[in-house]
Formats: C-alpha cells, sequence, structure tokens
C-alpha cells in the first residue's frame, strides 16, 4: 500500500497505523492531519479517491464527512457566543419566535447544542429535496412536539441539528449558515471544509459508499448489544425515527445534496481541513488568528450532557455541541472536546496537549461514534505523545 505525505519526527506510530488501516481494516482511501501547537506534524493520505474508482487520493481530496459536520457549526454557535451575540441560556424563542410552538417555549440555546431539546425526531419526515430547503427545515422543526420535556434528558438529535443549528445562525447573523461559517470559521482558519460544496471545488470530492471489511478485520464484526441492535431494527424507535427525520435516505454523491447546507451531516472537508479548524479553536496556527478565547474552549469540553442516550442506546457525552471524550467516542484526554462522522470521519481538538485532528475517509462503517479505523489513530497520536514526541 502506498502512502503519501510526511509525519515529523516522533510521529511514526501515526503512518505505522494509518498503514495498518489499509492493511487490516479495509480502508480503501483515507486522509489523516494532526497539528500540534499549531504547527502541523502528520499530513498523511493514501489509496484511491473513489471508493469504486481507481483514481489515486491526492493530498487535496475531500469527502463527505456526515456528523463531524455539526463540531464545525458547533465552533460557529460558540463564536456568536463569546462575541455576544447568542447567549446560550436564552430562549430559543427569543431569537426564533416560531420555535415556542408545541410546549418548547422554555427551551434553552444550551439545551439545543447538548442535545437536550427533545425533538430528534419528525412526526412527518422530509424528503431530501425538502431538507435541503432550509426554510421548509426550519418550519418542521419549530412545528414539532418534543419527544421528552426539554432539558430533563439527552438524546442525539442526528438529523434536526441541522435546521436547528442552521435557523439559530440565520436569525443571529442574518446570513445562511453555509456562508456564515466559511467566512467566520473555515475561511479565518485557512481551512478546506465547506457546508454547502461550491461548483468550483466538487471535483475535489470523492465518491463515497459502504466499506466491505477484509476477513482480517474480525474486529469489525462484533455484534452491538442486543438493546442497540433491537432499537435500529424498530420503525417506531427514537433511534429509527431520528436518522429518518430525511426519508428516504439521501444519496451522498448527488452533486445536488453536497451543494446544500445541513450542519448535521453534509460538511465536505479534507484531513487536513477539518484538523486546522480545530487547531485554530485552541491557537494560532501559521502565524493565523485563534479563533477561540481560552475561556470559550473551555466551555467547549465543559460537560453539558451525559449518561444514557435515548436515541443511541448507549452512554454519551456531550458538551455545546461536541461529542466529549468518553467510552462511545474515545479522544485524547478529559479535555478533548470535537466529533465524529457515522461510520468513519473524525476531527478534535486536545487543548491539553496542543493537538488537533483530522481523519476523512470514503468508506463508511455500521459505526455510529467510535469508528475502529480512526480510534487506531487517535492511540497511535497518544502513544506518540507518551513517548515524548
Amino acid at each position: 500500500m502506498d502512502v503519501h505525505g510526511t509525519v515529523a519526527e516522533g510521529f511514526e506510530p501515526v503512518r505505522e497505523a494509518f498503514v495498518r488501516n489499509f492493511e487490516l481494516l479495509g480502508d480503501r482511501g483515507a486522509a489523516v492531519a494532526v497539528y500540534r501547537d499549531g504547527r502541523r506534524v502528520v499530513d498523511l493520505w493514501g489509496g484511491t479517491r473513489d471508493i469504486d474508482g481507481t483514481e489515486p487520493w491526492e493530498r487535496g481530496t475531500a469527502q463527505i464527512v456526515r456528523s463531524a459536520t455539526k463540531g464545525v457549526v458547533a465552533a460557529g454557535l460558540l463564536l456568536l457566543h463569546q462575541r455576544g451575540e447568542l447567549d446560550l441560556d436564552a430562549p430559543v424563542g427569543a431569537y426564533w419566535p416560531e420555535y415556542k410552538a408545541a410546549g418548547k417555549e422554555h427551551t434553552l440555546v444550551r439545551q439545543v447544542l447538548a442535545h437536550r431539546a427533545g425533538v430528534p425526531v419528525l412526526d412527518r419526515p422530509l424528503t431530501p429535496e425538502q431538507a435541503a430547503d432550509p426554510a421548509l427545515g426550519a418550519e418542521a422543526v419549530a412545528a414539532q412536539a418534543p419527544a421528552w420535556e426539554p432539558g430533563t434528558g439527552h438524546g442525539y438529535h442526528a438529523q434536526t441539528f441541522s435546521w436547528l443549528t442552521g435557523e439559530l445562525v440565520r436569525r443571529v447573523t442574518g446570513r445562511p449558515v453555509g456562508e456564515w461559517i466559511a467566512e467566520e470559521v473555515a475561511g479565518p482558519a485557512g481551512a478546506d471544509f465547506w457546508l454547502g460544496l461550491p461548483a468550483a471545488e466538487a471535483a475535489r470530492a470523492g465518491r463515497v459508499g459502504d466499506a466491505v471489511a477484509p476477513e482480517a478485520a474480525g474486529a469489525l464484526r462484533t455484534r452491538p448489544k442486543r438493546s442497540v441492535a433491537e432499537a435500529y431494527a424498530d420503525p417506531a424507535s427514537l433511534t429509527r425515527r431520528a436518522f429518518a427525520a430525511i426519508t428516504p435516505l439521501p444519496d451522498e454523491n448527488d452533486p445536488a445534496y453536497r451543494a446544500a447546507a445541513l450542519p448535521a451531516s453534509n460538511g465536505i472537508a479534507t484531513a487536513d481541513g477539518l484538523a486546522r479548524v480545530y487547531a485554530s479553536l485552541i491557537g494560532e496556527v501559521d502565524g493565523g488568528r485563534r479563533l477561540f478565547a481560552p475561556e470559550t474552549a473551555a466551555l467547549a469540553g465543559a460537560e453539558q450532557s451525559t449518561g444514557p442516550d435515548r436515541v443511541l442506546v448507549v452512554g454519551t457525552r456531550f458538551g455545546l455541541g461536541h461529542m466529549l471524550h468518553g467510552s462511545a467516542s474515545p479522544l485524547l484526554s478529559p479535555a478533548s472536546f470535537g466529533h465524529p462522522g457515522r461510520g468513519g470521519a473524525l476531527g478534535f481538538a486536545d487543548p491539553a496537549s496542543g493537538v488537533a485532528f483530522g481523519y476523512v475517509t470514503n468508506g463508511f462503517r455500521q459505526s455510529v461514534t467510535a469508528d475502529p479505523r480512526a480510534q487506531a489513530l487517535v492511540r497511535a497520536v497518544r502513544a506518540a505523545l507518551t513517548e515524548g514526541a
């Protein structure tokens, strides 16, 4: 397997783990980037740009990152809070009056970001075409009655996070969420990350699909807990309904889907772009400006929700829009904050070590949180830091 790119001295374990992902864990095409104290120390890529093709992955190849999008959008909302434009403890209805309907008048912005708003499902799911219309999505989620009293528990808002956060950004800034993220997060970070892929960049994005595990990847065939399997099998469960808020599932290779801006699910990034966003949240990168003040970075890693997740049916930990270090999504330290993409991508920052991480792939697995390929790379970064890199 030909792997391209560079690693700084001491980070050789990451290259070794990246190669093993292709040899043992079935990666078809992927890239990983790591920054430490604003300096890129890992920049690797390999395989094919399309899961069903032969054209080689190049350094600038981008892929859809699914729910890893959520972490970047959450960073944008925390920037609004840092600037005094968004009060986390204000009712959502203070910015978005229509949201007060159906018993949601006391829902706080903080609860939306922490997956405590109680609206992970839509009684009337949206088609992919409807979901791409931010006005229709906002209207649907504003009318939805909560599945539990907001603030009394947490459950992953797999799809509805798109319209909750996108409409909050629009109401506060007057700008579409994709445009705002481009101008206020990705642009200042110098990051290849798009929420709504521009036509000029479309050729850089590879085709994605389901990865097929080789025989050697026995660990990838572990059975989920019975309760989890039953939740995914039951059409009436919150689990199934949350992921089915868009029905049928969108074609993630459809140019129209990629051009839309869905903050829960369809960001497109290079590994370097994902890592660079997070590096810019915790420090200066290449002489650029740091996006988060230290207190905002601390806030991003502060626990808001923990314990049994009403949607994912496992224990999860959330901060304000970010997943935190825990059994469902192991990162580097208790200070880490970031977000995985279902069955593949991962981006996070670890203020304790000054590390920012990005992994993207064109092959998705069945895991929702801790993908084994991303976790192998995280373990390798941890080993490099332990050994004194």
